[in-house]
């Protein structure tokens, strides 16, 4: 057995996990080049090995450690933010029924069954200030970071859904 052999595959796997963990990876190629500009000398083969011995998961995003995947995100993270957007733009246009501001939060009326879907999209979109969303059957609170951003969200979804703001009726 070459002991030295066993110290340099260690040595590699460590360097692997600092890559990745260094900059996106996404692929074995480009991979396998930044270890070589590093001095070490790797074959593709080898290299599989290493990454399904480590563990070491292929996303969009590039590889992750294993220890790396409980900060990964919903799979649309992945996806580029303008997709997102739009994705909630299109069901502001076709789910909203009226959106208003009180205090933090932006109360949403949307059609029966309606409210969930469009929770969950704006929960993925990641959007500014969006801390998060309550959804039930036809309603949804949006709360935001402050009752300015709650007021300029409740303007957006108005504009985009081609609603006239509410009125309060008191």
């Amino acid at each position: 057995m070459n002991i030295h052999a066993a110290g340099e595959g260690a040595r590699r796997r460590e360097e692997i996990l600092a890559l990745i963990g260094q900059e996106p990876v996404h692929s074995q190629d480009e991979l396998l080049a930044l270890l070589r500009k590093r001095g070490f000398r790797v074959t593709q083969p080898t290299l599989s090995r290493d990454l399904r011995e480590l563990g070491v998961a292929k996303t969009p995003a590039g590889y992750v450690a294993p220890g790396s995947l409980a900060t990964v995100t919903q799979i649309s993270a992945f996806t580029l933010r303008e997709d997102r957007e739009e994705k909630v733009n299109r069901l502001f246009r076709t789910s909203v029924l009226s959106a208003q501001a009180a205090g933090n939060l932006v109360v949403v009326r949307t059609p029966v069954a309606a409210a969930q879907v469009l929770a969950s999209a704006i929960d993925s979109a990641r959007l500014d200030d969006v801390l998060g969303t309550v959804g039930g059957d036809d309603t949804i609170f949006i709360a935001l970071a402050t009752s300015s951003a709650a007021a300029a969200m409740a303007r957006h979804i108005q504009q985009t859904a081609g609603i006239a703001p509410a009125r309060n009726s008191r």
